[in-house]
């Protein structure tokens, strides 16, 4: 197979910066098993948990997103992963002045993916990692003697006051000196009061910094690109469909929901959510770079990994769907019968959550405290309604992510590239990928075999006999209060159909 990509990163170094997170360790794998001849992959990694950075990087190569390497016998390959101690959130990176010197002398390609994804962080803590991170990361690239591209990971959010977005820099929401200066001098209460007005529209510390991040990057007098994903969710086709080990977005609530533990939802089935696989994600960082160095127009181009244009995904298409799934495929952990409802308004979930959510957690948290465990429904439950009220802007609001650039990427590679390096998201089908998804979030989040189905499947039946029989019991206990209650006129006992039906349908 002749791939002018793979021969692009041939013999290359390679730098990368969140290298440990969800789209990084698939990055990793993608030029690993696809890109043989790449000479190293500086990996940038600080001591966590009281790990070394070497622990750290053992640990990376366990990951399941290598299982396919592993399998194909390339475990070799592993020994051109270098593990470099630093942190975005430090001056310099910092990195030690004999790494600092390696990277300088060696790296052509610097992928940045690393970034704070806490909706709830602080604009100081944001600024300075996602900010100022990028800045370190420019600055380092520009003394860099051999740099090919820096490509940089955005987000197509950054732009989400706007309803429909290009694949262009957008101006800057504020100065970005006033901003530092800011940050710099206001104490952590004044900051947090005046953050509002400094955000200027924008959802949250999180989209504004990364926004003035793109503007770092233009500045940098770099080779560089910008790649803006959307929501990223589970592979599409590689490693394997389905794989995931993220919990955000999809991949969270059906985690949830296979448990039987999360059973509503807010979300408004007409609208168009922009989700898009890591793998795309993955094969864009790559064949971007590859391009800056190809084209000989050398300014910056922006590209939208996204599907809202171009394979449009809603949920009523699939509602039915995911419950079948969760049923062909489900877990020998559930705690009850899985059964997942869409709600149109988060005022409805909150409601619906009381009875469906909050108090069986109150319950089987008791019983679980009875029995000597450690209780974490309640707070698992608690977590979430904190987290859907962050993300109610981006749950009932629909955006439009243009992608012609992208589109017109993917139809200049060869034919081979465009398979190795698939960017065209049009021919996945929704309703299959979430059949793998279920599968994957069973496997790689759960760590259930596939081999435990049938007993899992057994399992499921029991709590199906369990779950209508709890149905039928409250159906009768409602009847019996309300025919005690209102016995004496057909009229009031016309209250027994809605009364019935509204707490029926929360189970």
């Amino acid at each position: 197979m002749a791939s002018h990509v793979t021969d692009f990163y041939n013999g290359k170094s390679i730098f990368i910066t969140g290298g440990t997170g969800f789209v990084g360790v698939c990055l990793i794998e993608k030029l690993l098993r696809c890109c043989h001849d790449v000479k190293n992959i500086y990996l940038l990694m600080r001591p966590k948990k009281g790990k070394e950075i070497t622990e750290r990087l053992e640990e990376l190569t366990k990951n399941s997103v290598f299982n396919r390497l592993k399998e194909e016998k390339q475990t070799d390959l592993f020994k051109k992963l270098i593990a470099i101690g630093g942190d975005v959130g430090e001056e310099n990176l910092g990195l030690s002045l004999q790494d600092r010197t390696t990277l300088i002398n060696t790296v052509q390609v610097v992928f940045h993916s690393a970034a704070t994804l806490d909706f709830e962080a602080d604009l100081k803590n944001t600024t300075n990692i996602n900010l100022l991170g990028t800045r370190r990361v420019v600055e380092l690239c520009r003394e860099i003697k051999n740099l090919k591209v820096l490509v940089h990971v955005s987000s197509a959010y950054v732009n989400s006051m706007l309803h429909d977005v290009d694949e262009i820099l957008y101006p800057a929401p504020a100065d970005v000196n006033t901003v530092l200066k800011l940050v710099d001098t206001l104490d952590v209460a004044a900051l947090g009061a005046k953050t509002p007005d400094i955000l200027k529209g924008h959802a949250n510390p999180y989209t504004f910094t990364k926004h003035l991040a793109e503007h770092e990057v233009a500045n940098g007098g770099l080779p560089a690109t910008i790649v803006r994903p959307s929501m990223i969710i589970g592979a599409w086709q590689e490693p394997v469909p389905g794989w995931t080990i993220s919990k955000n977005g999809p991949q969270g609530f059906i985690m949830g929901a296979s448990k039987g533990i999360v059973r509503r939802l807010p979300v408004a089935e007409n609208l168009v959510y922009d989700y898009i696989p890591v793998d795309i994600v993955v094969n864009s960082l790559i064949v971007a770079a590859y391009s800056v160095d190809r084209d000989s127009d050398k300014g910056l181009k922006i590209y939208h990994c996204t599907s809202s244009t171009c394979n449009a995904f809603r949920w009523q298409n699939v509602e039915k769907e995911v419950n079948k799934y969760l049923h062909k495929y489900p877990l020998r952990s559930a705690v009850w019968y899985p059964y997942l409802k869409f709600l149109p308004s988060l005022f409805l979930f909150k409601i619906s959550a009381i009875f469906v959510h909050f108090i069986p957690a109150y319950i089987l948290d008791t019983i679980t405290r009875l029995c000597g465990g450690r209780p974490i429904l309640v707070r698992l439950h608690t977590n979430v309604s904190k987290s859907l009220a962050r993300l109610e802007k981006f749950i009932f609001q629909e955006w439009r992510f243009n992608n012609p650039r992208l589109l017109q990427l993917h139809e200049s590679l060869s034919p081979d590239d465009q398979k190795l390096f698939t960017l065209d998201i049009k021919p996945l089908i929704w309703k299959d990928y979430f059949i793998d998804l279920i599968q994957g979030v069973r496997t790689y989040l759960h760590n259930e075999s596939p081999k435990s189905l049938p007993k899992a499947r057994s399992k499921d039946k029991i709590l199906m006999i369990a779950h209508l029989g709890l149905q039928a019991a409250l159906l009768g206990l409602i009847w019996w209060l309300v025919k005690v209650s209102f016995a004496t006129t057909w009229t009031k006992t016309g209250l027994v159909v809605p009364i019935t039906y509204l707490l029926f349908n929360q189970l």
